[in-house]
């Protein structure tokens, strides 16, 4: 890849920004332009990492990482921070020569909205019934029941309008996606189809019809992250028309 042009940073702001609000922490604090995310209900790294917002915010890194490990222990979280562009490049070096882990590397991709043909897209009514789609994620994601609690109050305390998009096949759910309008933006999170169900057409079909959903509302831009190791999911935001913005990756200290 490139070198990042740092001129692009708003745009990473933007959508740093609505990540935040699409999909929230439980314990927000902050240390100059950190944010520190925690949440003891959910594991998932982007709601329990530190992340560095302005590339000039690199002084007294030893101390300040050591505060913020303070506060991860004390939720039984292992201390991760999540390097965006936003982290700049002195930061980066120095967990290099500190010896950190660099894993989980991650695309935010985005697509413009106004531009593609939805006409022909399933219009769908997004689920009312919290409770209900909780449920049914947890068989498309397979995820363990004690997930479940915590999925429920992340996806409860979304304050941006959302959307809740199921496809079953009968009374099975295949694929599932959350869709957050914020503005001019709509943000896709927690898109899976079932095991057992892939290669059918179910996450194209349910990706479409949150976006056409969104864009009905006012939604511009349709935004998304995804793994960079996920090369089937990749392969079909391509070709949706889905583009790269930017990437970003958590890194852990040495055991």
């Amino acid at each position: 890849m490139p070198l990042f042009d740092s001129s692009r940073l708003p745009v990473v702001r933007r959508f740093e920004a609505a990540g935040f609000r699409a999909w929230p922490a439980s314990s927000v604090q902050y240390d100059g332009t950190w944010v520190i995310r925690l949440t003891a209900g959910h594991p998932a790294k982007r709601l329990n990492s530190v992340n560095p917002l302005d590339p000039s915010d690199c002084d007294n890194l030893t101390e300040r990482i050591a505060h913020a490990s303070r506060q991860f222990a004390a939720y039984g979280r292992p201390t991760t921070f999540r390097m965006s562009p936003l982290g700049g490049s002195f930061i980066s070096a120095y967990l290099d020569q500190e010896g950190w882990t660099r894993f989980s590397d991650s695309i935010v991709m985005s697509i413009d909205l106004v531009s593609i043909n939805l006409e022909r897209v399933m219009s769908q009514i997004p689920m009312k019934d919290m409770a209900r789609f909780i449920n049914s994620a947890m068989v498309v994601h397979d995820f363990e029941p004690w997930i479940q609690p915590g999925l429920s109050e992340i996806v409860s305390s979304i304050e941006p309008e959302s959307g809740l998009f199921l496809l079953e096949d009968g009374d099975r759910p295949v694929a599932s996606a959350i869709c957050v309008h914020d503005g001019d933006l709509a943000g896709l999170f927690e898109v899976a189809t079932a095991s057992g169900e892939r290669g059918k057409g179910h996450g194209r079909r349910v990706v479409l019809s949150a976006l056409k959903w969104a864009r009905l509302r006012g939604a511009r831009i349709g935004w998304l992250q995804v793994e960079a190791s996920n090369a089937a999911a990749i392969a079909l935001y391509n070709s949706l028309g889905f583009r790269r913005v930017y990437d970003y990756h958590y890194r852990q200290p040495p055991k």
